[in-house]
């Protein structure tokens, strides 16, 4: 993948299947899985951590009041539960640098 372009889910399966040495059908059920999962605790209201990656939890939105772009017309915005991410410092390091840590191949 070259800098700057989208990277969508079926080239990340190919990715993690070539880093993996597993086929892309067994890297796309292993992805699904752990995004399920990750969903599944998150909306339960646990928070998942993945040192040196980030941390995934929800978080409390409190009830605001809007304006409507078509009208002007002032709305109330009803208070929700949103997921959250905050990158880790190990996914900030590899970003601010260019670089990626190199997969270890078993």
């Amino acid at each position: 993948m070259t800098t700057g372009t989208l990277m969508n889910k079926s080239e990340l399966v190919a990715a993690i299947a070539e880093k993996t040495n597993q086929s892309k059908t067994a890297s796309g059920e292993f992805l699904d899985a752990a995004i399920a999962a990750i969903e599944e605790a998150v909306s339960g209201g646990d928070t998942v951590t993945l040192v040196g990656f980030g941390t995934f939890k929800a978080a409390a939105r409190a009830a605001r009041e809007g304006k409507n772009p078509k009208t002007g017309e002032k709305i109330k915005i009803a208070a929700t539960t949103v997921p959250r991410f905050t990158a880790g410092a190990g996914f900030k390091t590899a970003v601010a640098s260019g670089k990626a840590k190199k997969a270890v191949k078993k």
